[in-house]
């Protein structure tokens, strides 16, 4: 396990911060004590000074420079530790966004004597230089993805320090649990009640009761950071590509009336009423001899194996059919809604034919039911729970894990205290929980974990 202040991050760090291809502007981003330094070599003022003499928070018009040859127009931030991003000196080269004058810009701060920053390396120098806890480091990433205005809201709270605020009244109260405990352990001669019985239970009951507040939040949070998998699925021609379409209110998937027109399946993802779910268009399933179309069905099965939520269509114009029979009992005990398709037709087949399912009238054509099919997407997911504006703590696995392995904890020193057992074991317990607190903000954590959360940013950030 490693601490923070553990890994050397004395050298100095350099990448391109903005996205590749043509641009406006794009940046050039260094980070560490040679970061000004680095500039004086490639950055010329158009006036007095150089960089490693400017002030913190303060912009320079200049050109950056090959020996005596321009290589682009310019403006130098210069931002100094430990009031920065990563609490490190740091200089940040706005150039023209163009593939060209950036690579150029990056391969001299290169050879001035900086090198490529791994993924994320920013926002870990970030972390391990103490301007964030991990939860907070893992929200930068939140930020950058979310889908959502909610999502959005959430990653903000996160970066914001919402759990971290939470887990330092939680780690306060169980320190001050631990500290009462122990010394009724080293103190045994003095006959005096450092805590209460009734008084250690109460007070790790109430430290229960917010960590299970905070996990039923937790899939929530998850869902909100990473999205729901909302397979469509059918026989061939229901119009499944056509509800993608609608859905995402705008032509994604190849519309005919040819059946077997998508072969493959088909991702986007969309924002309905507030939830990011990534909707997977399939393939027709149908028996065929064709080997693509087996293939692409095959793909299907595949993605309603993995899905969160099915939705199932039928043709309201033709009668259910064996191939829908078959379907309908596939995915019986899976989380699903019933797409009755073709409004727009003379109907064959009613919502009322399948009591006890949510099943919905739509025409993919005209729009006709979709906004209460959204509706319906939106109450599966959360089964009809309380979600608009209820504040989320836990927005990743990681975190959960450790959250419930510190509520389990805290559990066993209540039933230790209820079983009247040594204090040993309740203060084993207690600590064990507060062991897990600290895996959520980081403050024990080893590289491996550390590596895989922040390898997952994009290379600049």
């Amino acid at each position: 396990m490693t601490g923070r202040n553990k890994i050397d991050t004395g050298d100095t760090i350099a990448a391109i911060s903005t996205p590749s291809g043509e641009g406006a502007i794009g940046i050039v981003r260094l980070s560490g004590k040679g970061s000004l330094g680095i500039a004086d070599k490639v950055f010329r003022p158009n006036g007095a000074g150089s960089p490693s003499g400017f002030r913190s928070f303060t912009v320079h018009y200049g050109h950056i420079v090959d020996g005596n040859s321009v290589v682009d127009e310019a403006l130098l931030t210069v931002m100094r530790a430990p009031k920065s991003y990563t609490k490190e000196d740091m200089a940040e080269i706005n150039c023209h966004g163009g593939i060209v004058p950036l690579r150029k810009t990056l391969e001299l701060v290169l050879a001035g004597g900086a090198r490529l920053a791994e993924p994320g390396e920013f926002t870990k120098r970030a972390f391990l230089n103490g301007r964030i806890d991990l939860t907070q480091a893992e929200a930068v990433l939140d930020v950058i993805r979310s889908k959502t205005d909610e999502s959005l809201a959430i990653a903000l709270g996160q970066l914001d320090g919402r759990l971290s605020s939470i887990l330092k009244g939680i780690r306060e109260e169980l320190a001050s649990v631990s500290a009462g405990v122990e010394a009724s352990i080293d103190f045994p001669e003095e006959d005096i009640e450092i805590i209460s019985e009734a008084g250690t239970k109460a007070r790790l009951e109430a430290v229960r009761a917010q960590l299970a507040g905070i996990l039923e939040t937790a899939d929530k949070g998850i869902i909100m950071r990473e999205g729901i998998s909302c397979v469509i699925c059918g026989k061939p021609n229901v119009g499944k590509s056509s509800l993608l379409n609608a859905l995402l209110r705008k032509d994604r998937a190849i519309v005919t009336h040819v059946p077997g027109t998508t072969r493959d399946t088909i991702e986007e993802y969309a924002n309905i009423e507030g939830i990011p779910f990534r909707l997977v268009d399939t393939a027709g399933i149908t028996a065929t001899e064709d080997i693509v179309e087996r293939e692409g069905v095959l793909r299907s099965r595949e993605h309603m194996e993995r899905s969160g939520l099915i939705l199932l269509m039928l043709d309201g114009s033709s009668a259910v059919s064996g191939e829908d029979r078959a379907l309908l009992e596939d995915t019986r005990s899976r989380a699903r809604i019933i797409v009755i398709n073709k409004a727009d037709l003379p109907r064959k087949i009613s919502a009322s034919e399948f009591p006890g399912i949510c099943a919905i009238e739509i025409s993919a054509k005209s729009g006709k039911g979709l906004e209460r099919l959204r509706k319906a997407m939106a109450g599966a997911v959360f089964s009809g729970k309380a979600r608009a504006g209820e504040p989320v703590a836990v927005t990743n696995l990681r975190q959960k894990e450790a959250a419930r392995s510190a509520l389990s904890s805290v559990e066993a020193a209540i039933d230790a205290v209820d079983g009247k057992l040594p204090p040993e074991l309740i203060a084993v317990e207690v600590n064990e929980s507060l062991g897990h607190i600290a895996d959520i903000v980081g403050e024990t954590v080893n590289e491996e974990i550390l590596d895989r959360i922040f390898s997952q940013f994009c290379i600049g950030k």
